[in-house]
C-alpha cells in the first residue's frame, strides 16, 4: 500500500467504533452492486476478544483490475460520494484483514489489507465461479469492547438500517431489493437476523419550500405507522451519498409509544457533504439552520396530523417546563418543545436569555422599551438565582449515609476555599450559607475547611495561631459599617447521615474546642458568637440530648444549652457558650420552605405576565 497505515488509521480515526467496520463492508458491497449479504460473527465468548472473527461476504462484481487499483491507492477516488478512507478502519481494529474475491467469472483474487500490498498482486484462473467478495478480519487489536452491542446481530440490523435505510429504500423501489443476513456465534449462544425488503417500509414523498441553491431542491420522504403494541422506532435522517447519516428531529424521549416513523430528506445538494469517514456532516452553518429549521417543521406537521398523541405530549412538556423555569418561558420555542429533547430546549432558551442579558448590559442608554426589558431580565435572573438555590435543597434531600461527609460539606460550601465580602458576586453560586439561614449571606468572610489560624488571623488580623485544625464552616460578620469590630462569628461542624452517636457528639466535643481558641476574644473582637452541630438525628441521639439540652422549634427539631468553657488557667477564666444541635432534615425543611416563598412569587407573577400578553 502506498500510505503507511498505521499512522493513517490514528490520523483519520480518532473517533471510531466497531460498527463503522459493518458500515463500510456493507457499503463496499452496495457499490460493488451485491443483492446478498451475509455478515458473520464468532467468538468463543464475550471476554475473549483474541478468538473474536468477523466474515462479510457479498455476490457483488468483485475485486477487478479497476476496483482493486483504486482500493490500494487510498485518496484515489472518482467522485465526492466515494472518500476512499473508509476502509482504514478495518485495520484500526483488526491486525489481519483478509480479502478474498471471485470476478470476471473465472479469476480470484486473494491478498491481506496491509503495506505490502502493491497493484502487482497475483491474480489466480479458477473454474468458472460467482462474482462476490470475503472480508475476514481476525486478530482484534484492543482491550476491550466498548459496548457487547457491537457483535449482537439484533443491534446491528437496527444499526445497519438506520445506515443504509434510504439506498436500501431506493434498491426497493428499483426493484433491485437488497436482503442482509447477520448470524453470530458467541460461545454456545446463536443468533440470526434479516434484513430484507419486508423492513423498508413505503414512503410518501413531500417537497419542501426550500432551495438551498439556485438548482437543487430538498424531498422528504416519510412513513408514519401506527403499531399494535406500545413499541417506537423512528428514523430521521438526511441521505448523503446513499448513506442515511442520522440527524435528530425528533429526540427519542419524544416519540410516542405505539408508532413506528422514518423520515429522511434527499437532495442532490447532499451530495459529497460529509468528512471524510463519514461521521460528520459538512454543510454551511447557515445553509444546515435552514434546513434543520425546515426539515422539523415539517415533520411536526406530519406527526400532529398522523399521531396527534404527540400534541399531548408537547403540552406536557411545555407546562413541566415553564413551571420549573417560569422565568425562560418567554424564550421556550414551541417548534422545538415536543420534537428537540428537554436539554437542548432549555439550552437554547438559557442562550438568547444570555443574549438578551449582553445586549442590554452593553447598552449605552436606554430606550423605554429597553428599560422594560431590563426590570424583565432582573427579574429573570434573580429567578435563575432561586431555581439554583432549589436545586442544592433538592441534592440535600437525596444525600443518603452513603454519601461521603465531603459530599455533604460541599452543598454548603466549596471545601478548603474562603470567600469575602467583596467577591460576593463571583462567589454566589459556590457558597451556599443561606442553607443554614438568608442572613447568613451578608458575611465578611466565609471559611470552608481553613486552619483555625486562619480563622484567627481574619479575626484579629495581625495575631496568628499554631492550631491546624479546620472547623467544617465558619462565618464572620460585622454589623458596624465604619469598623469591621467586633464581630459576629458562627462555627458549623457537619456529620453525615448514618453515623454512630458517638461520632454525632465528637461534633458537640469539636465545637467546645473551637470555643476555646476563640472565645479569648470575646468582648474584644467578637461580640457575639453561635455555635452549631448540624446532624442527622435518630432515638440515640435524641435520649443523650434531652438529658442536657433544651428543645427547640422551627421546621423540625433542633436542642440547645448554654454551657462554660475553660479558656485559660492563668488567670482562670471560664466563659458561657451557646451550643445548638441541629436535625440535618430540620435545616434542609427549613431552607425549603424559605426558598419556596420566592418560588411560589416568581411563578404568579411570569403567570401574570403570560397572559397579560
Amino acid at each position: 500500500m502506498q500510505v503507511k497505515l498505521s499512522q493513517a488509521v490514528k490520523m483519520f480515526f480518532t473517533n471510531s467504533s466497531l460498527e463503522m467496520v459493518y458500515f463500510e463492508a456493507v457499503a463496499n458491497a452496495l457499490d460493488a452492486g451485491a443483492t446478498q449479504i451475509n455478515i458473520t460473527i464468532s467468538i468463543d465468548s464475550e471476554n475473549y476478544l483474541p478468538s473474536l472473527t468477523i466474515k462479510i461476504e457479498d455476490n457483488g462484481i468483485g475485486f477487478t483490475d479497476e476496483r482493486y487499483s483504486k482500493f490500494v491507492k487510498l485518496f484515489n477516488v472518482d467522485e465526492d460520494s466515494h472518500k476512499g478512507l473508509g476502509r482504514l478502519v478495518y485495520k484500526f481494529y483488526f491486525n489481519e484483514v483478509q480479502i478474498i474475491s471471485h470476478f470476471d467469472k473465472t479469476k480470484k483474487r486473494d491478498f491481506f489489507f496491509d503495506e505490502e500490498m502493491s497493484e502487482s498482486d497475483n491474480v489466480i484462473e479458477v473454474d468458472e465461479t460467482s462474482s462476490g467478495t470475503k472480508l475476514i478480519l481476525k486478530d482484534y487489536s484492543l482491550q476491550k469492547l466498548a459496548k457487547n452491542t457491537y457483535i449482537s446481530v439484533n443491534y446491528l440490523k437496527t444499526r445497519i438500517l438506520e445506515e443504509f435505510y434510504s439506498i436500501l429504500f431506493q434498491k426497493k423501489n428499483a426493484k433491485k431489493p437488497v436482503t442482509i443476513t447477520l448470524e453470530s456465534s458467541i460461545g454456545t449462544s446463536k443468533d440470526k437476523k434479516i434484513i430484507d425488503e419486508n423492513d423498508i417500509l413505503d414512503l410518501q414523498e413531500v417537497e419542501l419550500d426550500l432551495s438551498v441553491d439556485l438548482i437543487n431542491k430538498l424531498y422528504l420522504h416519510y412513513h408514519i405507522q401506527k403499531l399494535d403494541n406500545n413499541e417506537k422506532s423512528l428514523i430521521s435522517a438526511i441521505s448523503i451519498d446513499n448513506r442515511t447519516v442520522k440527524y435528530e428531529i425528533v429526540a427519542e424521549e419524544n416519540i410516542p409509544s405505539g408508532y413506528k416513523m422514518v423520515f429522511l430528506l434527499f437532495s442532490d445538494y447532499f451530495n459529497g457533504k460529509v468528512d471524510l469517514t463519514r461521521q460528520n456532516i459538512n454543510i454551511p452553518k447557515d445553509d444546515e439552520k435552514r434546513i434543520k429549521e425546515l426539515f422539523r417543521q415539517k415533520v411536526a406537521q406530519l406527526i400532529e396530523r398522523e399521531a396527534p398523541e404527540v400534541i399531548r405530549i408537547k403540552n406536557k412538556i411545555k407546562n413541566n417546563l415553564v413551571d420549573k423555569f417560569p422565568h425562560l418561558s418567554h424564550y421556550f420555542e414551541d417548534d422545538e418543545i415536543g420534537y428537540s429533547s428537554k436539554d437542548n430546549v432549555l439550552k437554547n432558551a438559557q442562550k438568547k436569555f444570555f443574549r438578551d442579558q449582553k445586549e442590554l448590559l452593553e447598552a449605552s442608554e436606554f430606550t423605554d422599551e429597553q428599560y422594560d426589558k431590563s426590570l424583565k431580565m432582573s427579574s429573570m435572573a434573580l429567578t435563575e438565582y432561586v431555581l439554583f438555590r432549589q436545586l442544592t435543597i433538592e441534592q440535600l434531600k437525596n444525600i443518603t449515609s452513603n454519601n461521603s461527609e465531603n459530599d455533604l460539606h460541599t452543598l454548603f460550601a466549596t471545601m478548603k476555599t474562603t470567600f469575602n465580602q467583596e467577591n460576593t458576586q463571583d462567589d454566589i453560586y459556590k457558597n451556599k450559607a443561606w442553607v443554614l439561614d438568608d442572613k447568613y449571606m451578608t458575611y465578611k468572610t466565609v471559611l470552608s475547611d481553613r486552619q483555625m489560624d486562619e480563622i484567627v488571623g481574619h479575626i484579629t488580623e495581625d495575631e496568628t495561631s499554631s492550631d491546624g485544625d479546620r472547623p467544617d464552616i465558619a462565618l464572620i460578620f460585622s454589623n458596624n459599617p465604619l469598623n469591621d469590630e467586633p464581630f459576629d462569628v458562627v462555627i458549623v461542624e457537619l456529620k453525615k447521615r448514618g453515623v454512630k452517636l458517638e461520632e454525632n457528639i465528637k461534633a458537640i466535643t469539636q465545637l467546645e474546642k473551637r470555643a476555646r481558641k476563640l472565645m479569648k476574644y470575646y468582648d474584644n473582637k467578637i461580640q457575639r458568637i453561635w455555635f452549631y452541630a448540624i446532624v442527622e438525628f435518630n432515638e440515640d441521639l435524641e435520649m443523650h440530648l434531652r438529658g442536657e439540652y433544651k428543645e427547640l422549634y422551627s421546621s423540625g427539631k433542633m436542642y440547645y444549652r448554654e454551657t462554660k468553657v475553660a479558656i485559660s488557667m492563668n488567670p482562670d477564666l471560664i466563659l458561657p457558650i451557646s451550643i445548638y444541635v441541629w436535625d440535618l432534615d430540620a435545616v434542609i425543611k427549613d431552607a425549603d420552605l424559605r426558598n419556596a416563598t420566592f418560588l411560589n412569587m416568581i411563578k404568579s407573577k411570569f403567570t401574570v405576565d403570560e397572559e397579560e400578553e
